[in-house]
């Protein structure tokens, strides 16, 4: 297919161009709807805030306290004095692979990530937000507590194995964060009262982004909004480099149309050359009754029709019957050239 490498290109472009309009229309919505919530004070009055709202609810707001435990904290595995309310393990493998092509290229993959939790809360002035399914924020912001990587000392075996498989470990990478208690951290969801009088911070049911972060929310905005314009930057360059595809394609249809056009046109030009070379070197001049097409009864008899196998008709006449044989009403499937001699 002539244009095979430019329409997968193009479909790669039209993927990332999808992906980027959806991010940044996203970011866009996200950026919106935060700095048109509501940013209230954790203190007294947030109750009989809450209780004046339909459904004792704010669907989407930005409150700001202090994390503390529900509970016992989670000691870090790396600094016992470390405590917090989320705990993420992750362990990467970092390896060399030789590619398809030999070229060998470092990648790296996840062998394990774990993700522990307790109850926890945001607090001001002695006024206590539960916070729910922190895992699921759009931003959780956790301090790195400690980040090692473990070098693979490799053997003689190993590299004659590695060379051979094309799989080399470099070593591996133990990565620990956590959010600390007594982090201050901006959360932005959904505010609800419960029956027993419990004030909750849990993802939106409706719209809008949840977020857990450390960010004060006029920096939480501008990040976003610095997102959107990256995404939107990417999304007219992926425009451009398809809009220049598709250049690319037509500007090649248009030529290789142009190209089979001369050449129908040249064969017709060289059949019509044959056909008044043929005319004018036909002789009639002497030829029985049965080696006379029996249509133009002036031209000797040039064409055979099939499967009937009748030779009735000269070349000219042969053009325009192409049903039914003149003589014996078959069906006519091929026409070839015939030479009578």
């Amino acid at each position: 297919m002539d244009f095979f490498v430019e329409l997968i290109a193009l479909g790669i472009d039209s993927l990332v161009l999808i992906t980027c309009l959806r991010q940044y229309y996203k970011k866009k919505t996200s950026a919106s709807m935060i700095s048109t919530a509501p940013n209230v004070a954790l203190d007294k009055k947030i109750k009989n805030e809450l209780m004046a709202q339909p459904e004792a609810k704010f669907p989407y707001i930005a409150i700001r306290g202090t994390v503390m435990s529900m509970g016992i904290p989670i000691t870090s595995n790396n600094n016992p004095k470390v405590a917090g309310v989320i705990q993420s393990l992750k362990i990467k493998e970092h390896v060399v692979q030789r590619s398809s092509s030999g070229f060998w290229s470092d990648s790296e993959r996840t062998i394990q990530e774990v993700h522990n939790v307790i109850p926890f809360c945001l607090t001001t002035q002695g006024i206590r937000v539960e916070v729910t399914e922190p895992l699921v924020a759009e931003y959780l912001d956790m301090e790195v507590i400690s980040d090692t990587f473990n070098p693979t000392v490799p053997s003689v075996m190993d590299h004659i194995w590695g060379f051979f498989s094309g799989y080399r470990q470099r070593g591996v990478q133990t990565t620990e964060k956590m959010l600390r208690e007594g982090t201050v951290l901006t959360g932005i969801g959904e505010l609800i009262l419960e029956q027993d009088g419990s004030i909750k911070l849990q993802p939106p049911s409706k719209k809008g982004s949840y977020y857990l972060t450390t960010l004060p929310v006029s920096t939480l905005i501008k990040k976003l909004e610095t997102s959107k314009r990256n995404y939107g930057l990417l999304a007219l360059i992926c425009t451009a480099v398809g809009a220049a595809l598709v250049g690319i394609i037509v500007r090649k249809y248009v030529k290789r149309q142009k190209l089979l056009k001369d050449e129908e046109e040249r064969k017709i030009k060289m059949e019509e050359t044959r056909k008044k070379r043929r005319r004018m070197i036909r002789n009639t001049q002497g030829l029985p009754e049965n080696q006379i097409c029996v249509v133009c009864r002036s031209n000797p008899i040039e064409i055979i029709l099939l499967p009937c196998g009748h030779v009735c008709l000269c070349e000219d006449c042969a053009d325009d019957i192409s049903l039914q044989c003149p003589i014996c009403r078959a069906s006519i499937e091929m026409k070839s050239a015939a030479y009578v001699v």
